[in-house]
């Protein structure tokens, strides 16, 4: 093993065993005098794993550096965008050009048009879109153009999966919700949340039953199509092209949110694996090269609802945002141009980290279910499949914990959660697999 990362090893685990007298201690400390509960998202808090969190320095590849020099192997890429590494350098240069122009307009750039035209290229059923500045953003205007296209209230979203913090889609929503154990969110009013309709994921039957209660009443379906924010959550065989046939048969849309998954699973996302062509799509994360920017689009006539054509109003002053379409061009450029390459690396990585965990798990006689689409996964900690967010809530998550921490220890970072997934990068390779291995076959000791 490379001596860089053996070193690196032995800093994280000196640096985790005196973390009170660190900078990121300190950091921390001082963040929970200005910010509430010290982060600025929930789940970097790691209440969920214990342990205090290391605060970044810089990153680059497949290696994150704190503020104390500890080194880790990072198996969370910023909750995903990271696909082709940090600091990649394309995308970096392409941002310092943007930036010397300007940071903002508040105005229409050539970029847009550039980088939506590589979208189209990627997913077929995209025919318009619109650039916002968050996936929470692209999810939250698609479910109201579906309210405004169809003349219906009703949404239909599934347990588990989580399409950002807008009062509708909190309900029942996974990700740091479930982290922290919250069921539901205080603040979104119960007429709000009485139009959503939250049913157990991977049920066609329950989406049955639900369109012949309310025949309709339903606007839209929006799903993650692999789930991401309970943990990966996997479509059983005709679950995704069941729900695009409910919703055609009774005139409602359909909404694939490919935030996580789009351009991570393949270049046309999920769709594209699992022959689906939904009526809208959104998306974030890879499509900003990391930098805040999501998307929604789809069906022509649908899109065309949108303010100033139609009656249904979006806006955002930083929408398209000239740094965020200089990263995006540049990933996506690499990707389409990579496309062969990159993913079959991505699978051949992924799988190597993922399957040599769980064999050490069964070799130390740890019960761990193991679920996995292309360069995304999670390790469940119970012996039973792992199918709906139910089943996931069954995971023993004080073991997922000790887990967590033993590997933060030997320097590798995985999502502080039993409910978010890992991804891989392209910079990830054998050194990376083979040192994420050895950690793991300590920690399962533990």
């Amino acid at each position: 093993m490379p001596a860089s990362y053996t070193s690196g090893m032995a800093q994280a685990i000196e640096g985790q065993a005196s973390r009170v007298m660190t900078r990121s201690g300190e950091l921390q400390r001082r963040a929970e005098r200005l910010l509430p509960g010290g982060v600025d998202s929930p789940v970097r808090a790691f209440r969920a794993v214990g342990g205090e969190p290391p605060f970044m320095d810089r990153a680059k590849g497949a290696t994150l550096w704190d503020v104390d020099g500890n080194r880790y192997v990072d198996f969370f890429g910023s909750w995903g965008p990271m696909i082709l590494g940090h600091a990649y350098p394309a995308a970096v240069e392409a941002i310092g050009r943007a930036a010397e122009r300007s940071a903002s307009f508040g105005a229409s750039t050539e970029a847009e048009g550039d980088l939506a035209e590589l979208v189209m290229r990627c997913f077929p059923s995209v025919e318009r879109l619109r650039f916002t500045s968050s996936g929470t953003e692209a999810c939250m205007s698609a479910v109201r153009l579906a309210r405004g296209f169809t003349g219906r209230n009703l949404v239909v979203k599934f347990e588990g999966c989580y399409h950002g913090h807008s009062d509708a889609m909190l309900v029942k929503a996974g990700s740091g919700m479930a982290t922290l154990g919250i069921p539901g969110s205080a603040g979104v009013p119960e007429a709000v949340a009485m139009e959503t309709l939250a049913l157990p994921y991977n049920d066609l039957a329950a989406v049955r039953e639900a369109f012949a209660k309310f025949p309709e009443g339903i606007a839209a379906v929006i799903v993650e199509p692999v789930v991401g924010n309970a943990g990966t959550l996997i479509p059983v065989e005709g679950y995704l092209q069941g729900l695009q046939a409910i919703t055609r048969e009774h005139g409602a849309l359909l909404i694939v949110d490919e935030v996580m998954t789009g351009f991570r699973l393949s270049l046309g996302g999920a769709q594209e694996i699992y022959g689906i062509r939904p009526d809208l799509t959104t998306l974030g994360k890879i499509l900003g090269g990391g930098l805040p920017c999501g998307a929604f689009g789809g069906r022509e006539d649908v899109m065309a609802y949108l303010a100033p054509l139609g009656p249904v109003y979006q806006a955002g002053t930083l929408s398209g945002n000239p740094l965020a379409m200089a990263a995006g061009i540049a990933t996506l450029g690499a990707l389409i141009e990579g496309r062969d390459t990159i993913y079959a690396r991505l699978e051949q990585v992924t799988a190597a980290v993922a399957e040599g965990v769980a064999e050490l798990a069964r070799e130390a006689g740890v019960a761990v279910t193991t679920n996995r689409v292309g360069s995304m996964f999670t390790w469940f900690f119970t012996d039973r499949p792992v199918r709906n967010f139910a089943e996931a809530l069954m995971s023993d998550t004080a073991r997922f914990g000790g887990f967590h921490r033993a590997m933060m220890e030997a320097g590798v970072w995985l999502p502080p959660s039993q409910f978010e997934a890992a991804f891989v990068s392209a910079a990830h390779g054998e050194t990376e697999v083979a040192f994420t291995l050895e950690a793991a076959r300590g920690a399962l000791r533990g």
